[in-house]
């Protein structure tokens, strides 16, 4: 009990036109825009709810909140407290906030890195299933994590260990951890860095074929691939990642472990099995790679 899952991630971006097409053409996922105010806000339909990823237009290319949907509204008010307890004021979200999630209920702390973190309960199922081309179905079939870096790391933890409650799966040192709130290897993982930034969001695929295609068609359409296609050593996951026009990564994948109660955290050391090459330096390489 308590959060559930990822549920979304909402981004304030420069240049949507440029994300529409990376999510039409390469992933094969439609955007539709719907108004908030004054502003047109574009929503990335991963699965058959109302959204996962949504795109405001801004001057500056930054995370503006991050979503998990918590199980019951008792819930919702145990974390509160728990969130209050430990020092973090717990606002209530607003009713355009609150409509545009799709949610019942909507509170948001600020994280020790500055950003936003959302509490909702409910999610609106908008369709049966979404809308994919020919040669990805299911392709696409949700959001599946991100990976949060910034310098205060030990806060972070302690944030979603202690008082939200998430479950250490495995680490890397460092300073690279992997939390779960489900049976799924990890739906965050903190990492350590001078600045606050999301280094990549998970975009869940059914199968190797539909990661395949994906790739097919970001090297055909000149997207740049950052991290070569390979398998991870601690989720097993099999992924490549490409640069997104806000500058960070998509970590296009597949096949990632589900854990059970018995899991025993560990340091799991190489970080694949094979592949995963950096165009960039890999600001999260242990000393041994």
């Amino acid at each position: 009990m308590g959060i559930r899952k990822l549920g979304y991630v909402g981004l304030n971006v420069t240049d949507v036109d440029a994300w529409v097409t990376l999510f039409e053409r390469t992933l094969g996922v439609r955007v539709t825009s719907v108004k908030i105010g004054t502003q047109e806000v574009a929503l990335a339909e991963l699965d058959e709810f109302k959204y996962r990823l949504a795109l405001h237009p801004s001057a500056q290319d930054s995370p503006r909140e991050v979503g998990w949907i918590v199980d019951s509204p008792r819930e919702l008010d145990r974390i509160t407290e728990r969130l209050t307890d430990a020092g973090f004021a717990v606002q209530e979200g607003s009713a355009d906030e609150t409509e545009l999630r799709g949610a019942t209920q909507l509170r948001w702390f600020t994280d020790p890195v500055g950003y936003r973190v959302e509490l909702a309960v409910g999610e609106a199922k908008v369709r049966t299933s979404p809308a994919r081309p020919a040669d990805a179905r299911p392709g696409v079939t949700g959001l599946g994590h991100l990976v949060l870096a910034g310098p205060k790391l030990d806060e972070l933890r302690e944030l979603y260990e202690s008082v939200l409650e998430f479950r250490l799966t495995d680490y890397r040192a460092p300073g690279l951890y992997f939390l779960r709130c489900n049976a799924t290897h990890h739906s965050i993982a903190l990492a350590r860095a001078d600045t606050p930034s999301i280094h990549h969001l998970e975009i869940e695929h059914d199968t190797i074929d539909d990661v395949g295609r994906a790739h097919d068609r970001a090297q055909a359409g000149g997207v740049p691939i950052s991290i070569s296609l390979g398998r991870h050593m601690n989720d097993k996951a099999i992924s490549f990642y490409i640069r997104n026009p806000s500058g960070f990564h998509l970590e296009i994948g597949c096949g990632g472990i589900e854990v059970g109660d018995g899991w025993i955290p560990h340091d799991f050391g190489t970080s694949d099995v094979w592949g995963h090459r950096h165009t960039d330096a890999n600001p999260f390489a242990s000393p041994a790679s």
